[in-house]
């Protein structure tokens, strides 16, 4: 992937009709992505550093990939197409034999969670950041309008 990418962090979580909206930007613009209902608790349970009973399915892919010697490196959302984001986990497999780097096609939302889970860099494509609608001004009303609550997450609030 050689394109320009921005560097950006999850700003807030919030309840959706049909799940999360998750707010993705830096200090300039947030722009937001919606997640399956499971999906975004998964991806707060990261946030917060939760413990869990028993390992989610991106735990699982954490500890075949530690078997592998495999790191994911970063993520990248890519591009929207007909109301879809689309983004790419960059992995890493380092050995005796040397280095490899792959690129994956993945759900943005399950790169988010695995970036989350793994503390790794997300990134937007430069182009693609510059297209989407800016909701900072959205989501400061959201936030100023619950000033009781940090997200939406309720019991589940996490630190930014």
């Amino acid at each position: 992937m050689k394109k320009d990418v921005i560097p950006v962090k999850i700003k807030e979580i919030l309840r959706a009709n049909t799940g999360w909206a998750i707010f993705i930007g830096d200090e300039e613009k947030v722009f937001v992505i919606q997640v399956e209902k499971s999906i975004g608790s998964v991806i707060g349970m990261f946030l917060r550093e939760k413990e869990k009973e028993r390992p989610l399915t991106h735990d699982l892919l954490a500890d075949i990939f530690a078997g592998f010697s495999i790191s994911v490196e970063r993520i990248v959302i890519t591009e929207l197409r007909n109301s879809t984001y689309f983004a790419r986990m960059i992995l890493q497999q380092k050995n005796e034999l040397g280095r490899k780097v792959v690129e994956v096609d993945a759900r943005p939302s399950d790169c988010i969670a695995m970036a989350t889970a793994q503390k790794r860099p997300m990134y937007v494509d430069a182009e693609l950041f510059e297209e989407v609608e800016d909701m900072s001004q959205v989501l400061q009303q959201i936030n100023e309008s619950n000033t009781d609550a940090d997200s939406d997450l309720g019991d589940e609030s996490w630190e930014r």
